[in-house]
């Protein structure tokens, strides 16, 4: 096959082509995205300017919101955009652009989790060495951390995938550029390259989530050795929305990554992508809100601001 102009821009051919009446889909989403931007930009100010959510889980949390608000921006708008407009090119550049703040999105939240299961294990089962283990300072090492590794990691990757020659069509049967996709465009052998992204899924993806395992199984021990009722309720109160969005996310990425053969299943892959960078972030702040007293309660308190003589 013949190699292709480099700067030749890439097709988006963006979600289930295939699909009759698309444009309800489309909506759907866009509908999403603006439940999930409202959502994470309130939590994000509730945690913000209340003085009782100043506390590393829900710094922690802000963090969380902050990066599912980017992150679903990323993707969203501009496929929004390009079905209605019918524009489905992008550039190598913004192609490259997209993968890389994608990618690091996706591995900071990875990261981000891994620290707010460390954060619930050192309030459980060390209460009295929690102020001191989760200070202001740890709380900004662990955020900055997790931005930096996913970065980093993103950087080498987009570098790297970038740089492959393409051969014959450049059409990316995505709704954005992924790595795996645009892994079946090139001409090159990328078989070590493959083996590659299994290694670093594994860092970034099965590592993390062992840890969120292994922090779990002690604040499990320690909540069934609780005497009071009341404490062993409230704890797995607070630990069930965390495992929820653990479950959330790195359920879809181990599929997508981790399992032998998946970059042959691209509509799957599409559909999980669909899951994790979409659905996910619209969930995240319904499932700390409504199962959060302290979220509630921020929300009643300008609730009774806005409206001083309602019942609230």
């Amino acid at each position: 096959m013949n190699r292709v102009n480099q700067t030749t821009d890439f097709i988006l051919l963006g979600f289930f082509p295939e699909i009759k009446h698309l444009v309800i889909l489309i909506s759907i989403i866009f509908l999403i995205y603006m439940v999930a931007v409202t959502g994470n930009a309130l939590l994000i100010l509730l945690i913000v300017g209340d003085s009782r959510l100043h506390t590393p889980m829900y710094f922690l949390l802000s963090q969380l919101s902050l990066v599912d608000l980017a992150l679903i921006s990323t993707v969203v708008p501009n496929t929004v955009t390009g079905f209605f407009s019918g524009r489905k090119n992008i550039s190598q550049t913004g192609c490259g652009t997209q993968m890389f703040f994608i990618l690091t999105l996706g591995i900071s939240e990875f990261l981000l989790l891994t620290c707010m299961s460390y954060d619930r294990y050192v309030a459980i089962c060390n209460p009295l060495r929690y102020s001191v283990i989760m200070s202001k300072t740890a709380c900004i090492q662990m955020v900055i951390g997790s931005w930096l590794g996913g970065s980093i990691t993103s950087l080498v990757h987009t570098i790297y995938v970038m740089h492959f020659s393409i051969c014959g069509s450049r059409e990316i049967l995505h709704f954005f550029c992924e790595i795996m996709v645009l892994l079946k465009l090139t001409c090159e052998d990328i078989s070590a390259y493959e083996k590659s992204v299994v290694v670093s899924s594994f860092l970034v993806v099965f590592i993390p989530l062992c840890l969120v395992l292994l922090s779990y199984a002690f604040i499990f021990h320690t909540i069934f050795h609780m005497n009071s009722p009341e404490g062993r309720n409230k704890a797995l109160a607070t630990c069930s929305s965390h495992l929820t969005v653990v479950t959330l996310y790195f359920g879809p990425a181990i599929l997508i990554y981790m399992r032998p053969g998946s970059s042959q299943t691209p509509k799957l892959n599409q559909v999980l992508f669909l899951f994790d960078s979409i659905f996910t972030p619209m969930l995240n702040p319904i499932i700390y809100g409504l199962r959060n007293k302290d979220v509630l309660e921020a929300v009643r308190k300008i609730l009774k601001n806005i409206f001083p003589t309602g019942k609230i």
